[in-house]
Protein backbone atom coordinates (compact mmCIF):
# COMPACT_ATOMS: atom_id res chain seq x y z
CA UNK A 1 0.00 0.00 0.00
CA UNK A 2 1.51 3.37 -1.16
CA UNK A 3 0.09 6.86 0.92
CA UNK A 4 -1.25 10.12 -0.47
CA UNK A 5 1.58 12.04 0.43
CA UNK A 6 -0.81 15.32 0.46
CA UNK A 7 -2.49 13.77 3.89
CA UNK A 8 -1.36 13.89 7.16
CA UNK A 9 0.70 10.58 7.66
CA UNK A 10 -1.23 9.85 11.10
CA UNK A 11 -4.48 10.22 9.83
CA UNK A 12 -3.54 7.84 6.68
CA UNK A 13 -2.41 5.51 9.49
CA UNK A 14 -5.38 5.62 11.27
CA UNK A 15 -7.95 5.16 8.31
CA UNK A 16 -5.33 2.06 6.74
CA UNK A 17 -5.95 0.21 9.96
CA UNK A 18 -9.94 0.71 9.85
CA UNK A 19 -9.68 -0.60 6.37
CA UNK A 20 -10.31 -4.72 6.66
CA UNK A 21 -8.98 -7.17 3.97
CA UNK A 22 -11.34 -9.77 3.60
CA UNK A 23 -10.32 -12.38 1.07
CA UNK A 24 -12.26 -14.44 -1.62
CA UNK A 25 -15.14 -11.80 -1.48
CA UNK A 26 -17.12 -11.36 -3.40
CA UNK A 27 -15.57 -14.03 -5.61
CA UNK A 28 -12.81 -16.63 -5.27
CA UNK A 29 -9.38 -14.98 -6.27
CA UNK A 30 -10.35 -11.67 -5.09
CA UNK A 31 -9.37 -9.16 -2.58
CA UNK A 32 -11.92 -7.42 -1.04
CA UNK A 33 -11.26 -4.02 0.97
CA UNK A 34 -14.34 -3.37 3.34
CA UNK A 35 -14.45 0.33 4.20
CA UNK A 36 -17.33 -0.45 6.87
CA UNK A 37 -14.96 -0.67 9.66
CA UNK A 38 -13.77 3.13 9.06
CA UNK A 39 -17.04 4.57 8.60
CA UNK A 40 -18.48 3.13 11.75
CA UNK A 41 -15.48 4.31 13.80
CA UNK A 42 -16.28 7.95 14.85
CA UNK A 43 -13.08 9.02 15.22
CA UNK A 44 -11.68 7.74 12.02
CA UNK A 45 -14.49 8.71 9.84
CA UNK A 46 -14.41 11.91 11.14
CA UNK A 47 -10.59 12.71 10.90
CA UNK A 48 -11.04 11.22 6.80
CA UNK A 49 -13.71 13.79 6.32
CA UNK A 50 -11.89 16.55 8.18
CA UNK A 51 -8.12 16.21 5.74
CA UNK A 52 -10.35 15.84 3.00
CA UNK A 53 -12.06 19.26 3.88
CA UNK A 54 -9.04 20.46 4.70
CA UNK A 55 -7.74 19.82 1.29
CA UNK A 56 -10.99 20.97 -0.96
CA UNK A 57 -12.36 24.10 0.94
CA UNK A 58 -12.37 26.99 -1.28
CA UNK A 59 -11.72 24.76 -4.34
CA UNK A 60 -15.46 23.80 -5.38
CA UNK A 61 -18.56 24.49 -5.09
CA UNK A 62 -20.87 21.02 -4.78
CA UNK A 63 -19.34 17.70 -4.07
CA UNK A 64 -21.19 14.69 -6.30
CA UNK A 65 -21.08 11.36 -4.67
CA UNK A 66 -21.17 7.85 -6.93
CA UNK A 67 -23.82 5.95 -5.98
CA UNK A 68 -23.70 3.79 -3.91
CA UNK A 69 -20.69 4.31 -1.27
CA UNK A 70 -19.53 7.70 -2.83
CA UNK A 71 -22.66 8.73 -1.01
CA UNK A 72 -21.30 8.03 2.12
CA UNK A 73 -18.35 10.40 2.04
CA UNK A 74 -19.91 13.22 -0.13
CA UNK A 75 -22.44 13.73 2.39
CA UNK A 76 -20.36 14.59 5.83
CA UNK A 77 -17.84 16.26 2.99
CA UNK A 78 -20.19 18.18 1.60
CA UNK A 79 -21.91 19.73 5.10
CA UNK A 80 -18.40 20.04 6.06
CA UNK A 81 -17.36 22.41 3.20
CA UNK A 82 -20.59 24.38 3.52
CA UNK A 83 -21.74 23.35 -0.54
CA UNK A 84 -24.32 21.23 -1.57
CA UNK A 85 -24.35 17.52 -2.69
CA UNK A 86 -24.91 15.98 -5.91
CA UNK A 87 -26.09 12.66 -6.91
CA UNK A 88 -24.90 10.31 -9.35
CA UNK A 89 -26.61 7.34 -9.68
CA UNK A 90 -27.57 4.47 -11.44
CA UNK A 91 -30.06 4.31 -14.30
CA UNK A 92 -33.74 4.94 -13.36
CA UNK A 93 -33.31 5.52 -9.64
CA UNK A 94 -33.52 9.45 -10.28
CA UNK A 95 -36.97 10.93 -11.06
CA UNK A 96 -36.46 13.12 -14.48
CA UNK A 97 -35.42 15.23 -16.15
CA UNK A 98 -31.67 13.31 -16.21
CA UNK A 99 -29.04 13.29 -18.10
CA UNK A 100 -27.30 10.05 -18.95
CA UNK A 101 -24.25 8.34 -20.07
CA UNK A 102 -23.38 4.64 -21.31
CA UNK A 103 -20.15 3.46 -20.03
CA UNK A 104 -18.28 -0.10 -20.49
CA UNK A 105 -17.32 -2.42 -17.12
CA UNK A 106 -14.73 -5.38 -16.97
CA UNK A 107 -17.97 -7.55 -17.87
CA UNK A 108 -20.32 -5.33 -19.77
CA UNK A 109 -21.76 -2.04 -19.97
CA UNK A 110 -23.86 0.44 -17.58
CA UNK A 111 -25.57 3.78 -17.49
CA UNK A 112 -25.37 6.66 -14.74
CA UNK A 113 -27.60 9.48 -14.83
CA UNK A 114 -27.37 13.03 -12.82
CA UNK A 115 -30.20 15.48 -12.60
CA UNK A 116 -29.10 18.52 -14.54
CA UNK A 117 -31.11 21.08 -12.79
CA UNK A 118 -28.93 20.14 -9.81
CA UNK A 119 -25.95 21.62 -11.35
CA UNK A 120 -25.19 25.55 -12.33
CA UNK A 121 -23.23 26.70 -14.89
CA UNK A 122 -19.68 26.33 -14.28
CA UNK A 123 -19.84 24.76 -11.01
CA UNK A 124 -16.68 23.05 -10.06
CA UNK A 125 -17.81 19.86 -8.79
CA UNK A 126 -16.02 17.21 -6.70
CA UNK A 127 -16.31 14.18 -7.65
CA UNK A 128 -15.94 11.19 -4.83
CA UNK A 129 -16.12 8.05 -4.54
CA UNK A 130 -14.75 4.71 -2.27
CA UNK A 131 -12.93 3.03 -5.11
CA UNK A 132 -10.96 3.86 -8.14
CA UNK A 133 -10.83 0.56 -10.51
CA UNK A 134 -11.03 0.60 -13.83
CA UNK A 135 -12.03 4.88 -14.09
CA UNK A 136 -14.97 4.25 -16.13
CA UNK A 137 -17.84 5.33 -13.55
CA UNK A 138 -15.20 8.27 -12.80
CA UNK A 139 -14.87 9.09 -16.45
CA UNK A 140 -18.90 8.72 -16.82
CA UNK A 141 -19.40 11.13 -13.85
CA UNK A 142 -16.88 13.70 -15.37
CA UNK A 143 -19.34 13.41 -18.77
CA UNK A 144 -22.60 13.74 -16.38
CA UNK A 145 -21.27 17.07 -15.10
CA UNK A 146 -19.88 18.65 -18.14
CA UNK A 147 -23.45 17.78 -19.84
CA UNK A 148 -25.47 20.05 -17.03
CA UNK A 149 -22.59 22.80 -17.37
CA UNK A 150 -20.94 21.68 -14.61
CA UNK A 151 -16.58 21.74 -14.80
CA UNK A 152 -15.05 18.10 -13.16
CA UNK A 153 -13.28 19.95 -10.74
CA UNK A 154 -11.30 16.66 -9.55
CA UNK A 155 -11.66 13.27 -8.12
CA UNK A 156 -11.04 11.82 -4.92
CA UNK A 157 -11.13 8.32 -3.66
CA UNK A 158 -10.50 6.73 -0.55
CA UNK A 159 -8.64 3.47 -2.33
CA UNK A 160 -7.13 3.26 -5.52
CA UNK A 161 -5.87 0.07 -6.98
CA UNK A 162 -3.54 1.23 -8.89
CA UNK A 163 -2.98 -2.18 -10.82
CA UNK A 164 -5.91 -1.97 -12.38
CA UNK A 165 -5.38 1.55 -14.13
CA UNK A 166 -7.95 3.93 -13.62
CA UNK A 167 -6.28 6.77 -13.49
CA UNK A 168 -4.35 6.70 -17.29
CA UNK A 169 -8.57 6.49 -18.23
CA UNK A 170 -9.33 9.60 -17.01
CA UNK A 171 -6.26 11.57 -18.17
CA UNK A 172 -4.60 14.50 -16.87
CA UNK A 173 -7.16 17.51 -17.27
CA UNK A 174 -8.75 16.94 -13.93
CA UNK A 175 -6.68 16.09 -10.73
CA UNK A 176 -6.97 12.69 -9.05
CA UNK A 177 -6.61 12.28 -5.36
CA UNK A 178 -6.22 8.86 -3.61
CA UNK A 179 -6.02 8.50 0.19
CA UNK A 180 -4.87 5.34 0.06
CA UNK A 181 -3.37 3.43 -2.91
CA UNK A 182 -3.01 -0.45 -3.25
Amino acid sequence: MADNAIFPQDVLDLVASHVREVQDFPAPGVLFRDITPLIADAEAFSALIDILAERYRGKVDAVAGLESRGFILAAPLAVALGVGMLTVRKAGRLPGPVVGVDYDLEYGSARMELQPFTVEDGMRVLVIDDVLATGGTAAAAFNLIQQAGGNPAGLCVLLELAELGGRALLGSDVPVDSVLTY
